[in-house]
């Protein structure tokens, strides 16, 4: 499970980052660039949770400081995604499935806000000024727009196939059990099956008065006693 999640992750970083840098990148929109890796961080925290949605966007992050065109510090966007993956997997609700497109929505336009903040923010620590030339209203402006009409057509497919390889092939096998019991039901078919042998066992003792249920010899399929022996250890054996 754990590496068809990060097989995807990388899959969808590599390729966000290569179509921001070489297609949104070259449209030369007014105001700032659509940013699909913001999209593909919000998206996946929105799966995964808020740990996981840390990790991607640092990761995220750090590859977009040192992937050419890059003129900016290194570390200082993978702090904006890394922060935003992790308030972004905050909203993730228990089962993990949002009852509506409302909460993603918000998450894309405050991720576009914030990160624009944030990035302009950090800049202006280090000693960048080109939000303060460009203007900072217009790119909060522009950010939010062009990330809300590009977040229809990309988040409801990501948070899909994250969903979808998060799938494990045990969870198929154990039946509809929900949570962790799919995963593993086996454990749990083991104790309901040592449960019932503790009954069968009990009703083999209680009959072997030879008054209340069947004849002792007839209690259950444990109950009966093996050949020569007198105990119930080789019916468990066979079973």
């Amino acid at each position: 499970m754990y590496i068809n999640r990060m097989l995807l992750t990388a899959a969808l970083v590599v390729v966000g980052l290569m179509v921001q840098v070489t297609v949104l990148a070259r449209l030369q929109l007014p105001g700032a660039v659509p940013d699909l890796l913001l999209l593909v961080v919000l998206g996946l925290a929105l799966v995964y949770g808020h740990t996981a949605g840390a990790l991607v966007g640092f990761f995220a992050g750090l590859l977009a400081d040192v992937a050419p065109p890059a003129d900016h510090a290194v570390g200082r966007y993978a702090l904006v995604l890394c922060l935003m993956g992790y308030v972004a997997g905050l909203t993730r609700p228990e089962n993990g499935q949002h009852r509506s497109a409302t909460v993603p929505m918000l998450v894309v336009a405050g991720g576009a806000i914030c990160s624009t903040l944030l990035y302009a923010g950090v800049g202006a620590l280090v000693g960048d000024t080109a939000a303060r030339q460009v203007g900072l209203t217009g790119l909060l402006t522009s950010a939010t727009v062009y990330d809300l009409l590009l977040a229809p057509f990309t988040v409801p497919l990501i948070m899909a196939l994250a969903r979808r390889f998060e799938k494990d092939p045990l969870a198929a096998e154990g039946g509809g059990a929900p949570g962790g019991e799919r995963a593993y039901g086996w454990i749990s078919s083991g104790a309901g099956l040592a449960s019932s042998n503790g009954s069968l066992f009990g009703r083999g003792r209680a009959s072997r008065g030879g008054k209340a249920g069947l004849p002792g010899r007839r209690g259950g399929v444990l109950g009966r006693p093996a050949r020569g022996k007198g105990t119930g250890v080789k019916g468990v054996k066979r079973l």
